[in-house]
């Protein structure tokens, strides 16, 4: 569980364990429930992941606990249709960009999916969303970029968490939590910093309009 702090994403909570390959939903299903057992009563969730996450199971457990989601997913599952059957592929190649209440896979999972491609970037995204598809629904999924940062800032880009080669889980979530407080106090100054030492563009402010600052 992370809060997303400027253009950082700073972690709240988190949960070490050993695997072998990828986890599969029973693994994230136990995580979720532990966040979720966290948050307030009302609060309003939008899970976001990407397409290691981006499965049928989990968007119906996200609509069984009620919450939103921005999930990617690869372009080859199954799309069923109107009694139709075809891929996310096969939909995009037709120009069909936006998919209402459509059933993703053989279990049948019902999302509502939004196909965009930008200039310069090598696929699409294709997101399962909880809401109606729109393009500015599915710019939503870029706001977990934040998340990737702070991978980076763990990994090769900042703290080289991996070269501690550390195996045991309990020692690793101890590092972890030392490792979110100095990045926690690393963001906080450099967030200081840019508001109290501002370039001199910064500081420029835009003349304001005569009439829209007069009082009636």
């Amino acid at each position: 569980m992370r809060a997303r702090i400027g253009e950082r994403a700073l972690p709240l909570t988190w949960r070490m364990k050993k695997t072998q390959g990828a986890i599969g939903f029973s693994t994230q299903k136990e995580a979720l429930q532990a966040v979720a057992a966290l948050l307030p009563e009302g609060a309003r969730v939008t899970l976001m992941g990407d397409r290691f996450y981006g499965s049928p199971a989990l968007i119906d457990w996200c609509r069984a606990k009620g919450w939103g989601w921005r999930l990617r997913c690869k372009q080859d599952l199954l799309v069923f249709q109107d009694g139709g059957e075809t891929t996310l592929a096969e939909c995009f190649a037709r120009g069909e960009h936006m998919l209402n209440d459509v059933e993703l896979t053989e279990k049948r999972a019902r999302t509502n999916i939004a196909m965009l491609h930008e200039e310069g970037h090598p696929e699409p995204w294709i997101i399962a969303l909880s809401e109606p598809p729109t393009t500015w629904h599915a710019y939503d999924y870029g706001l977990r970029w934040g998340i990737e940062a702070m991978f980076s800032d763990y990994k090769t880009r900042g703290f080289n968490l991996e070269d501690s080669q550390i195996e045991r889980t309990d020692r690793l979530d101890r590092l972890v939590m030392v490792l979110s407080l100095a990045l926690y106090w690393a963001v906080s100054t450099g967030m200081w910093d840019a508001m109290q030492n501002k370039t001199p563009a910064e500081k420029k402010t835009r003349p304001r309009d005569a009439k829209t600052s007069r009082v009636a």
